[in-house]
Order: C-alpha cells, then sequence, then structure tokens
C-alpha cells in the first residue's frame, strides 16, 4: 500500500434512508469507539481550545460527534457548524449550523477549530490542497483521525468485521478507506499546512493517522524562526 487509492464507498452511492446503509452508519459509532477516534477528538479539543473557540466538523455524518463535543462544554450551540452531503439530522440542535453539500464547493465558515473524523481520505492529494486553502484565516486548529494504510490494519479490518458480523456495506468500505488514508505526515503534506502551522502526527494501534495542527501566531512563528536560526547548522526545526 504504498500508494493511496481512491475508490467509491458503497455508502456514498446508496440512498441515505437504505436500510443497509443505516446498519452500517450504526456499525461506525462501533468502530469508532473501539478505535477511540471520538475520545481523542474530545480530548485534543478540551486542551487545547480557547473560552468562546467556535468548532466546524467536516463530513459530521449523523452528528455523533459533534454532539458530543457539545455535552462536554467545548463551544455553544450557536458556535457549532457541520458539512455533510446527508440531510441535517432530526436530532441536531435548533441553534447549531448545518450546511448540506460539498466543502469543495462552500465557503468555509470562520471558526477557530476545525475537526475531521475519517472524512479527508475521500479527497484526492489535489482535492485535499483546495480544501486546505480553503480553511478560514481564523482557524487556529485542526484535529483530524483518518485510516492508517497499512496491510496489518486491512487484514485486522477483515478479522474485525467477522468476528462483529459487520455488514457487507461497512466490509466494503473500511476496505477502501483504508487503501485511501495516509501514512506519517501525508495528510499535512495534502492540505498544505505550511510552517505557520505546528503538526503532530501519529498512527493509533487499531489503525488511525491522528493528525492535530495548532496555527502560530505571527509572535510565535518570530520566535521559532528565531530558534532555528541559532540552532546548530544540521539541525532540523520543522513544523
Amino acid at each position: 500500500m504504498k500508494k493511496r487509492t481512491i475508490e467509491t464507498d458503497l455508502l456514498d452511492i446508496l440512498p441515505h434512508d437504505d436500510p443497509a446503509a443505516l446498519r452500517a452508519r450504526e456499525e461506525m459509532l462501533q468502530i469508532n469507539g473501539i478505535m477511540g477516534n471520538h475520545r481523542w477528538v474530545e480530548r485534543m479539543v478540551r486542551r487545547h481550545r480557547e473560552e468562546g473557540w467556535r468548532v466546524t466538523e467536516l463530513g459530521a455524518g449523523d452528528g455523533a460527534l459533534c454532539l458530543r463535543l457539545l455535552e462536554a462544554g467545548c463551544c455553544a450551540a450557536e458556535d457549532l457548524h457541520a458539512f455533510d452531503l446527508a440531510p441535517r439530522p432530526k436530532h441536531w440542535p435548533v441553534r447549531a449550523h448545518w450546511a448540506r453539500g460539498n466543502v469543495l464547493e462552500q465557503a468555509l465558515p470562520d471558526t477557530e477549530i476545525v475537526i475531521a473524523n475519517l472524512f479527508l481520505h475521500h479527497f484526492t492529494q489535489e482535492q485535499l490542497g483546495v480544501l486546505g486553502a480553503r480553511l478560514s484565516p481564523v482557524t487556529r486548529l485542526i484535529v483530524a483521525v483518518e485510516p492508517a494504510r497499512r496491510w496489518i490494519y486491512s487484514v485486522l479490518g477483515r478479522l474485525f468485521c467477522e468476528v462483529a458480523e459487520l455488514n457487507h456495506v461497512q466490509r466494503h468500505d473500511m476496505q477502501t478507506s483504508i487503501r485511501a488514508g495516509f501514512r506519517g505526515r501525508e495528510l499535512q503534506g495534502a492540505l498544505g499546512l505550511g510552517r505557520e502551522w505546528e503538526v503532530s502526527a501519529s498512527e493509533h494501534p487499531l489503525g488511525g493517522c491522528r493528525l492535530m495542527a495548532w496555527r502560530r501566531e505571527e509572535r510565535e512563528r518570530e520566535e521559532h524562526d528565531a530558534r532555528c536560526s541559532q540552532a546548530r547548522p544540521h539541525s532540523y526545526c520543522g513544523a
């Protein structure tokens, strides 16, 4: 799995209310729970956010992650924004914002935090570059979890699908997601996050590629560059 392969997920072509699609979305809650994706995103947001910061989720799905952040007090309902091709969930808060459509075709809201969970791997390198360039200037924190593109996670995924008796939609889409996933700092490069971003990228043992990016203020960048200029000639001060 040296190169990313973008394929169409069954969830992308099935009607939103198709029984198999509905079951697959329910199974995603189980998968996210086992991988700890929602817990990690909440932990990063709680650790780094400041009072009054607004949140946008890209590819919000059924809204489960957004609602978790709302219940945890990570933002007020009116400061919560969500993008997805799916319609607004029935349980979505009245004061929270829901935009139905393509994130590449609509302006992203001015929010300090942008999160994404198992969503960005659907896009090509070029599309990710466009998305990164469309981030609001006020965005300070990006927290994303995507599939890690390694053969071991493909094997583990097949085994888990058998043991958990997941349906055919989830079995198919899990493998296409892994083949479209990321390694190391690939996602940072695809989004075009430059030296103004301090980036942490890691892989979870259960197959998650986790990225946390913090945009430095001008003063912080100047201090960072000063430290780099004083470093030894062969040392590296990266983003």
